[in-house]
């Protein structure tokens, strides 16, 4: 080991960015090791590699003592001296020890400790470079599927995007370009172990920063995000200057900002509204495009009746119910919608369930109540496809119920 190791290590300082003063103390300390496996197993043994030869010596570090009980750890004053005047009783003295056995075996030790030294530091490389990117975006190469899962490589290493992290009706090939939400990088003997996902709020609040200058100022903070994904979000966003819109900012004109996003989500669509501490308002405006006619606030329950128009009330609920499941997601509220009663509505007395005990099966009236209707006429006032998916009543047996009720009414 001379020109040759100092020259390698030169190398390997450039090309992977690690100190060769790191390689140096990974060489000395694989060669105490190679040396106590072969030679001495004592502890005192310690290297030293020349910075500037790459010449190497061994030496064994004894105690200075008047008499020698253990000649591995222990030096009279009299050989101590020989070695150099100075000292005395209880100095540490380095003494080398020659070993023409050793060479070889030095050779080997220094490659393996260097290689070693590289792993090792580009493990930590590598996961200190990921670990940064947390709650962030990476885009990577898709590789392979496996099964349901999508391997994908990073660059300097590879991940696994999970079925469940996966959006539901997207589609990916390999060499397919796909941006990745990292939710966590976990340190591994293997390696950093990052988890990354498609269906993370953040990855849609990542997008817009990325796509929107004046979030990423921070003119606008993006306040909360709903998602359901594959189908729809909503985004609540506040201006800190009254001079910027922030919706129409997000949207941008003719929604050029927004359709890039929408497009890397693979047509999701996305509602921004302006956002509000006021939750009556929030919750009005989280509806859209559904409007609102008027909202009974239950605070301490965290729940609101909303009551719409006839016309209104498919439009707050949604396909599938994504409206009105967004808006609660949006506003942490359970949103329960009704329908508004006409001035010509008829000023009859209402009934309570529990008297229709004869027509209606008992747990399907217990099953309405659950959801905090307990009258006839809360019943015909709230929405079908309501009665539907928070009851969870089949067709056919909300719209039995619907005839009984209204029956009793037409009487």
């Amino acid at each position: 080991m001379n020109k040759e190791l100092i020259e390698s290590l030169n190398v390997l300082e450039k090309e992977k960015e690690i100190s060769k003063e790191v390689l140096f103390e990974a060489i000395e300390n694989s060669l105490v090791v190679a040396y106590k496996n072969n030679f001495n197993k004592a502890d005192n043994v310690i290297v030293n590699v020349d910075r500037e030869t790459g010449d190497f010596h061994i030496y064994s570090q004894k105690e200075v003592v008047e008499e020698v009980f253990d000649p591995v750890i222990e030096i009279s004053l009299e050989d101590a001296r020989a070695i150099k005047g100075t000292y005395e009783i209880g100095d540490m003295v380095n003494v080398e020890i020659q070993s023409k056995d050793f060479g070889r075996i030095a050779t080997q030790s220094a490659k393996n400790g260097i290689l070693q030294k590289i792993r090792e530091e580009e493990r930590k490389s590598v996961f200190e470079q990921y670990y940064e990117k947390q709650n962030d975006i990476i885009t990577g190469i898709v590789q392979r599927i496996n099964g349901k899962n999508i391997s994908v490589n990073l660059g300097k290493t590879d991940t696994v995007l999970m079925e469940k992290e996966q959006v539901p009706g997207e589609h990916f090939r390999p060499t397919d370009r796909i941006k990745l939400y990292i939710t966590e990088v976990k340190d591994g003997n293997k390696g950093p172990r990052i988890v990354v996902s498609r269906t993370h709020p953040g990855l849609v609040k990542r997008l817009f920063e990325q796509e929107v200058p004046e979030i990423n100022d921070g003119l606008i903070t993006i306040k909360k995000i709903a998602r359901i994904p594959g189908e729809r979000a909503k985004i609540a966003v506040e201006s800190y200057d009254e001079r910027i819109d922030p919706v129409g900012a997000c949207v941008g004109v003719k929604g050029s900002r927004i359709h890039g996003i929408v497009r890397e989500l693979r047509n999701e669509n996305i509602d921004v509204i302006n956002y509000t501490s006021n939750i009556q308002l929030f919750i009005q405006r989280a509806l859209s495009p559904a409007k609102v006619s008027s909202i009974i606030m239950h605070e301490d329950e965290k729940r609101a009746e909303v009551y719409l128009k006839p016309e209104e009330v498919s439009l707050a609920i949604g396909k599938g119910g994504l409206n009105i499941k967004l808006a609660s997601m949006l506003t942490e509220y359970t949103i329960d919608v009704y329908r508004e009663l006409g001035e010509d509505a008829v000023a009859d007395e209402d009934i309570y369930l529990d008297e229709f005990k004869d027509e209606i099966d008992e747990w399907v009236i217990n099953a309405i109540k659950a959801i905090g209707i307990d009258t006839a006429k809360g019943v015909l006032n709230a929405p079908r496809e309501m009665l539907i998916e928070k009851a969870d009543l089949e067709e056919n047996t909300v719209d039995d119920i619907l005839r009984i009720l209204k029956a009793e009414f037409e009487e």
